[in-house]
């Protein structure tokens, strides 16, 4: 793995951590690479850990009593991704966390954002932006589920994960949609046959 990590970024920029003290926070993470279709989570183990990813692609989904698949977030580079309710409140997960790709991760501890609030006080504020715009990011996507068409939620789609579709095969976006891949497909060719006949 590189030196410079992509965390050191999100400690820096996004946290707001004086670059010259981003090391001290190594001691809160271990790196571990990941194979492509392995997991780091199932359902019914209790999630202990938020995941940093460097490098790769990761998926969390549950699998329904029929067997159907509901992925409910990728995560590509530089996302964090865990299971809150398991992690938080210690229970048995619902969820899967598998690679899409083969991946570099940072398995950071349940207490990271405590330990750094702690020791950088002023990153508060910040954390708590984040995960109010977690919340409102959730909001929207149930929002979606309920209320929008297929073509909407895929536009919403493609605004938040700009360069999945070329990473992942075409039934995972459709499980992300909740939409079958035949009406992806149809979706797809209107919105072709739209952009045709505009340009």
């Amino acid at each position: 793995m590189e030196e410079k990590l992509n965390i050191t970024n999100y400690l820096s920029e996004v946290l707001e951590i004086p670059k010259e003290a981003v090391s001290t926070c190594t001691s809160h993470y271990t790196a571990k690479k990941v194979a492509k279709n392995e997991f780091l989570l199932r359902e019914g183990e209790v999630c202990n850990q938020t995941l940093f990813v460097e490098k790769g692609l990761l998926r969390m989904y549950s699998i329904d009593r029929n067997g159907k698949e509901h992925i409910i977030q990728f995560a590509p580079e530089n996302w964090l991704i865990s299971d809150r309710s398991s992690l938080y409140f210690n229970e048995k997960s619902k969820y899967y966390i598998e690679a899409v790709e083969e991946s570099e991760v940072l398995l950071l501890k349940n207490d990271f954002f405590t330990t750094i609030n702690q020791q950088f006080p002023h990153t508060a504020e910040n954390n708590d932006l984040l995960l109010q715009k977690h919340i409102r990011n959730l909001q929207n996507r149930v929002n979606s589920l309920l209320a929008e068409t297929a073509e909407e939620r895929y536009m919403n789609f493609i605004k938040m994960y700009p360069d999945i579709l070329l990473r992942v095969p075409q039934w995972m976006v459709a499980s992300y949609l909740g939409i079958t891949p035949e009406s992806l497909s149809r979706v797809r060719k209107e919105l072709a046959r739209k952009n045709f006949q505009t340009s």
